[in-house]
């Protein structure tokens, strides 16, 4: 059950990580077909954390939230790394960057659930696959 509701923790947490890195960057100009690509993005991990707390309630299980201080950190680095000329390419890179760690705790996640919880193997793969997509969509952004 601990290893479960770790997963479902670190889950939870590469959603909100996601989203604040996602709600840095549209602060910024895009062109308009980034900008759907990451509000697109934002829904899905919205989707994602609503579902995981709902996993975690239903078990009755109290889930961290991420630290108002890492949100800070997210945005103050965005806004660095976002400076000058190019924006969309450095928010393409930034994203992708940052779902490549998704996609990496995601896989260490699904290896360490095996044969565990179903509904957080599946939530674990959807984060998996959702991240897969946003480094797939990002591409064309470069």
């Amino acid at each position: 059950m601990k290893q479960n509701q770790q997963a479902l923790c670190s889950i939870l947490k590469t959603t909100q990580i996601g989203q604040a890195g996602i709600r840095s960057a549209l602060d910024s100009r895009m062109e308009p077909g980034l900008r759907k690509a990451l509000e697109s993005q934002l829904h899905e991990y919205d989707s994602i954390e609503t579902e995981a707390h709902a996993i975690a309630t239903a078990r009755g299980w109290d889930l961290p939230e991420l630290d108002p201080m890492l949100h800070l950190m997210t945005r103050c680095s965005a806004r660095m790394k976002l400076r000058g000329r190019n924006t969309d390419s450095k928010i393409a890179d930034m994203m992708i960057q940052g779902n490549t760690r998704g996609m990496i705790q995601g896989l260490k996640n699904l290896h360490q659930l095996a044969g565990a919880d179903g509904q957080i193997h599946i939530l674990s793969q959807k984060l998996l696959d959702c991240e897969t997509a946003n480094i797939r969509r990002m591409q064309s952004f470069l």
